[in-house]
């Protein structure tokens, strides 16, 4: 047999073999030729702005464990990988770029714009899919997509065509968010909301020939140029008797109406609400109920136009700070507070968004969530949470929803299909241009990224054209995404996916969390707290960095990064590495057959009962994507159990003059191995890969997952268990009197009748690897005595006991023990407990309380004997 070599090497192990694997074609779904059941997960697709961070490679991990988990489960398994184009992020960094370079993007022109943006996206691909390897993902590259492909611009064209047709797509001037750098539109989801400490501006609005005047309050004066009226409450009688009067705005001079409408909170302010239905969306339903005029003070850069008078040309905060000195020399400043609110960010720029009116394509957003809402009321037509309490986040949404902006004022995208009639402004919707296309302008604007990622699910499988993956894979088996993007992505792929394709865009969502620092702070690059995966890959292999993010958060929770447990994580790996050599090492030269069930040892039946236990643990939480018990079960067995355990114990099979005993623990060993190797392999492949690879001589990315040993001998387990309990009270009376381990002990054990308890044969050779200790029938001198399950482990230790320290330890044993009586009591005391419990529940609990009297009859015994010594 071939051997690993004497030091894990992760360096060694991972360099190539990635590239094998696919040559190997590994990863490649079967297709619609194959019997099995189909499954898919579609990566969620990285936007092509540049290279990937921890919370991707925690993401890719968890979906790369839950597709090798079913292929070894015998599915068809298709992991379909891509990318997203990300308009406004990508336009800004290839802009600013170009910036740079001296090269002014408009003077470039669109076409050679795109062009320069494709090369980008070329660049960091190929930077993204180096990552993917790094993380061993099972990917299928033959189907790889990117949403600005020429297949996708065709879905994109269609979804738009049909939506217009349907009557779910329209064109309208509304107040939007505006993202003044990049100089486009925003959808609600993507401004973030942030605390700003700002300025609450109160002043006067002056009645026309009158010192008198409304106190009118606004955090935005700059806007005060955009002003059409001022609002107050029909109810509101300190303002009755001046509804339809007129006020002069200070900031220009004009008169501008009092009008009365129900919107006002007569609780809040002054009760007296400036009209800026051109920069505030409610302002603009005012504006619509009263028939009110349309004024905009601003250009898309930011800055004041010509409506600005004076202030025209300036940025819009430099105008604020300048109309402000200007209304207060001239009096017309009642006050100004300092005030805390909140205040919209553009997701992809950072600066504030400012609500700004435009025509804009919308989607009507309602119909499309009722369905899914319809939908989710039914098991057989519902997405599934993990953990459910996600579903909410979906149902709030979409019971909240409002119409979504889709187009967007850049280059980078796909454009939209409606051609406007440069004579009479028709609008031609089409996936084609129309046939007299010179006397059509197509709208310049590009679709929002989102609008094509929802159509991801099913549009990478060749939708809208027939074809043998889409019929297959759709809907897909689940996606793993984080809990951030539920509105941003999951509830669009699902109103997309029920609307075109009728169904749910997948059974499951796996939900999983944020990175966070060692100090629960989120990692970002403005905090330079962030994590290079490939950093920790360097440092600790790919293995180490899957192992830690799969074990260290549950469904739906945070993650905290912490170097201590990538260490942990390392170690472990190390520790089945070492484990693999010695078992391989102790099969050499043996001819390996399937033993008969009586050619076992007890250890060889025990270690098969833990490994049952483990694996029907891994296996409920396996699909349930608790990846983190499943893989601390795994963890705990390998390293408690197996390794600390039974490799020791086998060594008396091994070393077994019976042929048949030999051939039965070579077997067990070389068994357990295997499934070890196997339940890990989605967690950690590459040494999973390696071992096995030598171990077996086969590929275990084929291998079967493993499936629970058949039913084991219980009294051979128990009897396995006792020899265990003697090696631990051996073990500890070590530790506890610093004996050390090449010191040989004379053990002698005995029932709680005073009789000895033989261990031979195996058994006896078994506890002489494992304890260092000499299994004797009788013991004269001082004795040490713990009490265990089977009676009790006495020591010879003349000349290094205290008997003090001894005293106190077995008066705190009589204790433990006098509360578990009492405790075991009080429950057969109890009628209902007896009359309700199921019967073995309560038979149980008759054998613990004879088991706690029997050993408190021993401790009692022994603490005579303590008692006796310090006389």
């Amino acid at each position: 047999m071939k051997q690993l070599d004497a030091k894990y090497n992760f360096k060694k192990i991972e360099e190539g073999r990635y590239d094998r694997w696919k040559n190997e074609n590994r990863f490649l779904a079967e297709g619609s030729s194959s019997s099995k059941d189909p499954f898919s997960v579609m990566i969620p697709p990285p936007n092509v702005t540049g290279i990937l961070h921890l919370g991707h490679a925690w993401d890719n991990t968890l979906q790369d464990i839950l597709i090798r988990h079913k292929h070894m489960n015998n599915f068809d398994t298709l992991f379909l990988p891509g990318m997203d184009h990300a308009g406004i992020a990508t336009q800004a960094v290839v802009v600013d770029r170009l910036r740079k370079q001296g090269v002014n993007h408009y003077e470039l022109g669109r076409e050679k714009f795109t062009e320069t943006a494709f090369a980008w996206k070329d660049e960091y691909a190929a930077i993204i899919r180096e990552q993917w390897a790094s993380l061993g993902l099972s990917l299928d590259y033959t189907r790889e997509k990117f949403t600005l492909d020429s297949s996708f611009n065709e879905a994109v064209n269609t979804v738009f065509v049909q939506l217009y047709n349907d009557g779910l797509l329209y064109r309208g001037e509304r107040i939007i968010n505006w993202d003044v750098e990049a100089q486009t539109a925003l959808s609600n989801i993507e401004v973030e909301h942030k605390d700003v400490a700002g300025k609450m501006y109160t002043f006067k609005y002056r009645f026309e020939n009158s010192d008198k005047y409304l106190d009118v309050s606004t955090t935005r004066p700059e806007t005060m140029f955009g002003d059409v009226c001022i609002v107050v409450n029909p109810t509101d009688e300190r303002y009755t008797d001046v509804i339809g009067k007129q006020v002069i705005n200070p900031a220009n001079g004009q008169l501008i109406p009092i009008v009365a409408d129900d919107y006002v909170d007569v609780e809040f302010g002054t009760g007296a609400m400036k009209c800026t239905p051109a920069h505030d969306p409610n302002d603009f339903e005012i504006k619509e109920r009263h028939n009110l005029e349309l004024v905009n003070c601003m250009n898309k850069d930011g800055s004041m136009n010509e409506l600005a008078n004076q202030f025209a040309g300036l940025d819009r905060f430099e105008a604020r700070k300048q109309l402000v000195a200007f209304l207060e020399e001239n009096d017309d400043v009642v006050k100004i507070e300092e005030h805390l609110h909140q205040v919209g960010h553009s997701e992809r720029t950072g600066v504030i968004v400012e609500p700004y009116l435009s025509m804009q394509w919308f989607v009507k957003m309602k119909p499309l969530a009722e369905a899914v809402l319809e939908d989710q009321k039914s098991e057989d037509t519902k997405i599934n949470f993990y953990p459910p309490r996600f579903e909410n986040t979906l149902h709030n949404w979409l019971d909240n929803i409002e119409d979504w902006t889709i187009s967007r004022q850049i280059w980078w995208g796909h454009k939209i299909p409606a051609y406007y009639h440069n004579e009479t402004g028709e609008v031609y919707v089409s996936e084609t241009p129309p046939a007299d296309i010179e006397n059509y302008t197509q709208d310049p604007d590009v679709l929002d990224t989102w609008f094509s990622s929802a159509l991801w699910p099913f549009a990478t499988l060749g939708w809208p054209e027939e074809s043998d993956d889409l019929d297959r894979y759709f809907p897909n088996g689940a996606l793993v995404t984080g809990y951030d993007i539920i509105f941003f992505w999951v509830a669009r792929m699902a109103f997309m996916s029920k609307y075109l394709m009728k169904e749910r865009p997948f059974k499951d969502v796996i939900i999983h969390g944020l990175i966070r620092d060692a100090h629960g702070v989120k990692m970002s690059k403005s905090l330079g707290n962030g994590v290079d995966p490939m950093d920790v890959i360097a440092e600790y292999g790919i293995d180490a960095l899957r192992f830690f993010l799969a074990t260290n958060s549950s469904p739906g929770q945070d993650i905290r990064y912490n170097e201590t447990k990538v260490t942990a994580a390392s170690n472990f790996i190390n520790k089945l590495y070492n484990a693999s050599r010695f078992v391989m090492m102790n099969l050499e030269g043996i001819e390996i057959s399937e033993p008969a069930t009586e050619d076992y040892t007890v250890a060889d039946i025990w270690i098969k009962d833990k490994f049952n236990a483990m694996i029907n643990e891994v296996n409920t939480n396996m699909e349930t994507y608790e990846y983190a018990i499943a893989g601390n079960a795994i963890y705990h067995f390998v390293w408690d159990e197996f390794c600390d355990y039974y490799i020791e114990l086998s060594k008396a099979g091994i070393k077994s003059e019976d042929p048949k005993v030999k051939n039965a623990t070579a077997y067990t060993l070389k068994s357990i191995l295997e499934n070890i190797l196997a339940v890990l392999h989605p967690f950690i492949p590459y040494v999973t890969d390696e071992i096995y690879e030598i171990l077996s001589g086969a590929s275990i990315y084929d291998k079967a997952w493993p499936q629970a040993e058949a039913a084991v001998d219980n009294a051979m387990v128990k009897q396995m268990s006792k020899i265990i309990e003697v090696i631990k009270l051996v073990r500890e009376i070590r530790v506890e009197y610093n004996i050390k381990p090449s010191q040989t002990l004379d053990v002698y054990t005995k029932d709680f009748d005073n009789n000895l308890i033989s261990f031979t044969g195996i058994e006896k050779e078994m506890l002489i690897n494992l304890v260092r200790a000499n299994m004797v029938e009788e013991l004269e001198g001082e004795l040490l005595s713990r009490v265990y399950s089977a009676g009790s482990v006495n020591v010879l230790v003349a000349d290094i006991v205290d008997y003090a320290v001894e005293l106190e330890k077995l008066s705190k044993e009589e204790e433990r023990l006098l509360n578990e009586i009492k405790r075991s009591e009080n429950m057969l005391a109890n009628k209902n407990f007896v009359d309700k419990a199921p019967q073995a529940k309560v038979d149980i609990e008759v054998e613990k309380l004879e088991a706690y009297k029997t050993q408190l009859k021993s401790v009692l015994a022994s603490l005579e004997e303590v008692k006796n010594k310090l006389k």
